[in-house]
């Protein structure tokens, strides 16, 4: 092998350059506040000189591009997010979310099978009570992802900084210490990412991810609904969101699907 190559003849410079084309750790974190402070110094002037009838209006019109930063996953208002690969390679990332749990040996079963590899976005505190199934991602050639500590679906989006900071720095020491190694990608629980989400991202050189194929598999769907979205999605680039830990196991039989389509498609699926 010549010096500067890897296995794949690929030269090291080459693999830098496209590592940094996909993670991406927010840079500036606080940028936010400059188009905030900005927008409503406008607002001000607006509402002194032509007063409320029109200013109330004009103050509720600027906030909603925030608002919609918050509620649009693939949204880079606040900060970079990857939602799909680069290039026309024929190759997918699959993304599994909410383990580990039952079902995670199962799925394993079935990548090896198929000669595919997947990212698991773990959730800490389940990753805690399964220390055994993080261990065996890893051994088994998978990634392992932040996916917050305690999985807050029902309030991620409105977390404040501090509380924001610990779910995801808990869960970055609790994932560092069981993989023996730390996690380089985070997906926002719910996909949805406020504007604190970004200072402790830079922190610990996590780089957010949405996706780009979703068949919505994690709202009690059946296989068969799950499938019939997701199928026209699985092309060249995708992400695949998926996830775990359904008491009807659909998870498992989506997953079998997903992996049948990549397969008849020529699509191989890889780590980025």
């Amino acid at each position: 092998m010549a010096p500067g190559e890897c296995v794949n003849s690929t030269p090291w410079h080459d693999l830098s350059m496209q590592d940094a084309q996909l993670h991406q750790p927010p840079t500036r974190p606080y940028r936010w506040w400059l188009w905030l402070v900005a927008s409503q110094l406008v607002v001000a002037w607006v509402w002194w000189r032509l007063g409320w009838q029109i200013g109330l209006p004009f103050m509720v019109a600027t906030h909603l591009p925030f608002w919609w930063g918050v509620l649009w996953p693939y949204s880079r208002m606040y900060g970079p997010v990857l939602s799909r690969l680069p290039g026309d390679a024929p190759r997918v990332w699959l993304t599994i979310d909410d383990g580990p749990s039952a079902d995670t040996r199962t799925l394993l079963d079935m990548l090896d099978a198929h000669d595919a590899k997947a990212t698991f976005f773990l959730v800490a505190e389940r990753a805690a009570a399964r220390p055994d199934l993080v261990k065996e991602i890893v051994l088994r050639g998978h990634d392992i992802g932040n996916h917050s500590n305690r999985h807050p679906q029902a309030w991620f989006w409105a977390l404040g900084p501090r509380r924001m900071r610990d779910e995801i720095s808990s869960a970055q020491t609790t994932l560092t210490d069981l993989a023996g190694r730390a996690p380089r990608w985070f997906r926002a629980v719910v996909g949805m990412s406020n504007p604190f989400v970004q200072a402790p991202l830079r922190d610990l050189n996590l780089a957010r991810v949405a996706w780009s194929a979703r068949g919505f598999d994690g709202v009690g769907r059946s296989a068969d609904a799950v499938m019939s979205r997701l199928k026209p999605s699985l092309s060249p680039g995708a992400i695949v969101l998926l996830h775990e830990g359904g008491a009807d196991g659909r998870h498992i039989e989506v997953m079998r699907r997903v992996l049948e389509i990549l397969e008849d498609r020529g699509l191989r699926a890889e780590l980025p």
